[in-house]
């Protein structure tokens, strides 16, 4: 039996990269897959469904309030539950990379609404339905950079460690709902964003020396870890941080 059997799973920033390699590993597991994105998702959609899965897709802003509470009306009206949030829409790729001063607020500003907001926006969104079914599980994207410490992306790495405080909290103030909250951490992965930008895809690549598993990150590293939360198997398992990074920070 499919692990994910007809649960029913946001994926916000699901249309490309990561977001979309976890909505193909939900989809092939048998979850009902709301890929929540501002991006158009037709052709993976068009995908899951020619492979057999369900999918359907909302355009949402993780950064609009409105619109996360659309995301979470219209996911009740497709498919009448919501069991699984993976918060994974953040500002990464096209960060570029400075010192503190030469960071502007607006820049913070920005990065910090998309990524940590949005988290707590689209948390805040599903949290009625999955309290009245007694069951839930929210699933949120931070970093390896988080855990270890980096230079020049300050308002990205703060966004990132305010993930993994707000999943510590909000596993604590859920659990009695039911409802797990956990972190996935992962390196940094090569997408076809990251691939695309040279300078970019170098940097990653550097990455690969840190870690006890010694290559390239791709996307389908990290969607067994997403899927094993988003399970029955982690029923036990709330407020933690698993790293996905090929050894690379290790607790």
């Amino acid at each position: 039996m499919p692990r994910l059997e007809n649960r029913v799973a946001i994926i916000t920033g699901g249309a490309q990269g990561i977001g979309a390699a976890y909505a193909r590993g939900f989809a092939a597991e048998g979850a009902h897959v709301v890929i929540a994105d501002i991006a158009p998702a037709d052709a993976l959609i068009d995908e899951i469904k020619s492979a057999g899965g369900s999918a359907i897709a909302v355009e949402t802003d993780v950064t609009d309030e409105s619109a996360c509470a659309d995301m979470a009306a219209r996911t009740i009206d497709a498919f009448g539950r919501i069991d699984v949030l993976v918060n994974n829409a953040a500002l990464w790729v096209h960060i570029p990379s400075k010192p503190i001063m030469e960071i502007s607020k607006a820049e913070w500003d920005k990065v910090l609404d998309v990524n940590i907001n949005g988290v707590f926006l689209c948390t805040r969104a599903v949290v009625p339905q999955m309290t009245r079914q007694g069951y839930g599980k929210i699933i949120n994207i931070s970093s390896g950079r988080a855990l270890k410490g980096f230079p020049n992306l300050l308002h990205y790495d703060t966004s990132k460690g305010a993930v993994i405080s707000f999943t510590r909290s909000i596993a604590r103030e859920l659990g009695d709902a039911g409802i797990r909250a956990n972190t996935i951490a992962p390196g940094g992965i090569m997408t076809d964003n990251v691939i695309e930008q040279e300078d970019l895809r170098a940097f990653i690549a550097l990455g690969a020396a840190t870690r006890a598993i010694r290559r390239d990150q791709v996307p389908e590293d990290v969607v067994g870890a997403c899927i094993f939360l988003a399970s029955a198997e982690s029923d036990f398992i709330t407020g933690q941080v698993l790293a996905v990074d090929g050894g690379s920070a290790m607790n």
